[in-house]
């Protein structure tokens, strides 16, 4: 099965705000767009992945990523911005499903810099295999990944705690080893680091390279 993957990304002037320890405010817009560079990137050479469909309002970002090979559509003008991150990924699931009706679909983050395209095969593979699943991030209470096979509906509920939010929803949580790099988003200096172990994509690890990371 092949999947489409949407990625909803923050105008990159507003994104990445908890890394303001690590990183000034002239810095964080770049190192969110070579976050989201490394991800889509890795995503698109990912065996399961048929394409990836970015949701963003920022005009820097849709060109960047649409250089890489991914689709760019604005977010929903009629959406509330309260709505946030579920409205981008319900209008993304919309897009993509007018034109496939029956494409699978899975909501990614743009914050995984060290993913690796075999492991994200891995967890898509096992997504297969149910309705509605998810892949919990390495902190053990968010989601990095939540899929819907053919025929279901997204419904996500991304938001504190949305590790329980989709098991409550009844997605079903995916038990996988390896899959590191899949788990791995990036909202602190430690999870910067954290990725940085992992080994990060080009753009990351250049950006990165401008920082003065303890431990890195």
């Amino acid at each position: 099965m092949q999947w489409t993957l949407v990625v909803p990304l923050k105008p990159l002037a507003r994104a990445k705000s908890r890394l303001s320890d690590t990183a000034g405010d002239g810095v964080r817009p770049g190192l969110a767009l070579a976050f989201a560079q490394d991800t889509v990137a890795a995503a698109l050479a990912a065996r399961a992945v048929r394409g990836v469909l970015v949701v963003t309002d920022d005009d820097l970002a849709a060109r960047e990523l649409a250089a890489l090979g991914a689709r760019t559509v604005p977010e929903d003008s009629h959406d509330s911005p309260r709505d946030g991150l579920n409205a981008a990924l319900r209008h993304g699931t919309a897009v993509v499903r007018a034109v496939r009706p029956q494409s699978p679909v899975a909501a990614l983050n743009a914050d995984l810099p060290a993913l690796r395209p075999e492991e994200l095969t891995r967890v898509l593979d096992a997504a297969a295999a149910f309705p509605r699943s998810f892949l919990v991030d390495a902190a053990g209470i968010g989601t990095t990944l939540l899929a819907a096979a053919p025929g279901h509906d997204l419904s996500p509920a991304f938001g504190p705690e949305s590790r329980l939010r989709h098991r409550h929803s009844g997605a079903v949580e995916l038990a996988l080893d390896t899959v590191d790099s899949v788990r791995q988003d990036v909202d602190t200096g430690d999870d910067l680091r954290a990725a940085l172990t992992l080994g990060v994509g080009p753009r990351t690890a250049a950006a990165a390279a401008r920082l003065l990371i303890p431990g890195q």
